[in-house]
C-alpha cells in the first residue's frame, strides 16, 4: 500500500508576491499582464476569488468583476527560485518527489521512516516548514493513491490537510462528484449526468464493457477510479509529451495574410527550442489559434519536419473554421512516447547489414 502526498501551494504567484509586501494579504488581487496587454489572470489571491475572478479569465473581465482589484506583472524568474526552494524541502523527506508544475508535486513517502511513518505527519511538517523558510502556505492532500491524494489536497483549501486512509477509500470515494475524476471534463461530466450519473457509487453501477462502448479506453479509468484504483507510480522525471510556443498579441490580428507573417517567426522560435532539446523523435505537428470571440481551435497532422512549409497550410486550414481576427497563434510538435520508441526499437536492425 503506497502513501502518497500531494502538496499544492496556495494561489502561488500571489502568496509570493503576498509574502514580499504584506500589504496585499488584505485587498484583492491577481497576477498577470495588463489589460492593454491583453492579458490574462495567471492566478489570484482568495479575497479576488470572492468576487469571482478566476485563473485564465481575461484580466478585462476581471476588473469588471473588481474595479478595485490590483493588478501585478508576474515576476517567474522570481516564483521559480521560490519553486527551487521548496523542492529542495520536499527533498528533505524524499527523493521521490514527481513536480507538476512550480507549485505542487506528487511525494511518494510509502518507504520514509521518519515521524514514525506516519504520511499525516510529514504533510503537517512539510505545511510548516515551507510556512517557516519559504513564508506561503500549502495544501496537502495524503491518500493511498496520486488520484485520490490530489483530491484531497484541494478538499480544505487554503492551507488545508485533508487525509484519506486505506479503510476510508470506499466511504469518500462513494460519494465523490464524477466532475471531480481526473480527465473528466464538461463534455464527459453532461454525458455521465444524461444517464443519470451523479456520483462515483452511480458510475461504479455501469459494467466495465459499457463504460468502454461509451467512452472506449477511457472507460476503463473511468472504471478504475470509480473504486478509488489509480496505480500509476510517483514518476521522478516527467515525459516531454510536446514542445510549442505560442503568442498573444497586443492589437487582433485582423486577416490571414497578417497571421502567417508572424508563423513564419513562430516556427523559427520553435525550432531553436527543439534544437535545444537535441532534437527528439517528433510525431506530428499542431497549430493552435485563438480568435478574437477567444474560441480556440488546434489543428494537428502526422510529420516529423518541423518546417514552415508544413505549418502555413495547416494554419490556413485552421483558420478557415472561423475566419476571424486571431488574438494568439501557436505552434507545435507532438513527440513520440518512451513507450513507443521501445517498441520501435525492438524492430530496427542489431547492425547496418542486416535485412
Amino acid at each position: 500500500m503506497r502513501k502518497i502526498l500531494h502538496a499544492d501551494c496556495d494561489c502561488f504567484y500571489a502568496a509570493v508576491e503576498m509574502r514580499d509586501d504584506p500589504k496585499l494579504a488584505d485587498i484583492p488581487l491577481a497576477v498577470g499582464a495588463s489589460v492593454d496587454k491583453r492579458g490574462v489572470v495567471a492566478t489570484c489571491n482568495y479575497p479576488a476569488r470572492a468576487f469571482g475572478i478566476r485563473s485564465a479569465m481575461p484580466m478585462a473581465r476581471a476588473m469588471r468583476l473588481c474595479p478595485h482589484l490590483h493588478r501585478i506583472s508576474p515576476d517567474f524568474d522570481k516564483y521559480r527560485r521560490v519553486s527551487a526552494d521548496i523542492q529542495s524541502i520536499f527533498r528533505v523527506l524524499t527523493p521521490i518527489i514527481e513536480p507538476l508544475s512550480l507549485d505542487e508535486a506528487f511525494l511518494d513517502v510509502t518507504d520514509v521512516n521518519h515521524f514514525r511513518g506516519s504520511a499525516t505527519w510529514m504533510a503537517r511538517w512539510l505545511k510548516d516548514e515551507v510556512r517557516r523558510q519559504v513564508g506561503i502556505t500549502l495544501s496537502v492532500g495524503v491518500a493511498p493513491n496520486k488520484f485520490l491524494a490530489k483530491i484531497a489536497s484541494d478538499w480544505n483549501k487554503p492551507d488545508g490537510l485533508c487525509v484519506i486512509t486505506p479503510n476510508q477509500v470506499d466511504s469518500f470515494i462513494e460519494t465523490l462528484p464524477v466532475d471531480r475524476l481526473h480527465g473528466v471534463g464538461p463534455a464527459t461530466a453532461g454525458k455521465l449526468k444524461a444517464r443519470g450519473i451523479e456520483t462515483c457509487r452511480d458510475l461504479a453501477t455501469l459494467s466495465l464493457s459499457a463504460l468502454m462502448d461509451d467512452f472506449g479506453k477511457f472507460g476503463v479509468r473511468l472504471h478504475e477510479l470509480a473504486r478509488g484504483i489509480d496505480e500509476r507510480p510517483v514518476k521522478i522525471e516527467r515525459e516531454r509529451k510536446s514542445i510549442s510556443v505560442e503568442n498573444t498579441f497586443d492589437h487582433d490580428l485582423p486577416d490571414m495574410a497578417e497571421c502567417r507573417e508572424h508563423i513564419v517567426a513562430l516556427v523559427e522560435r520553435l525550432e531553436d527550442r527543439i534544437a535545444r532539446y537535441q532534437h527528439p523523435a517528433l510525431n506530428k505537428l499542431f497549430v493552435k489559434v485563438r480568435f478574437d470571440d477567444f474560441s480556440i481551435t488546434t489543428l494537428e497532422t502526422a510529420g516529423q519536419t518541423p518546417a514552415l512549409d508544413q505549418f502555413l497550410p495547416l494554419f490556413d486550414e485552421a483558420w478557415q473554421r472561423a475566419a476571424r481576427p486571431v488574438r494568439l497563434l501557436g505552434v507545435g510538435v507532438r513527440l513520440v512516447s518512451e513507450d513507443a520508441r521501445r517498441q520501435l526499437g525492438l524492430f530496427e536492425p542489431a547492425n547496418p547489414d542486416d535485412n
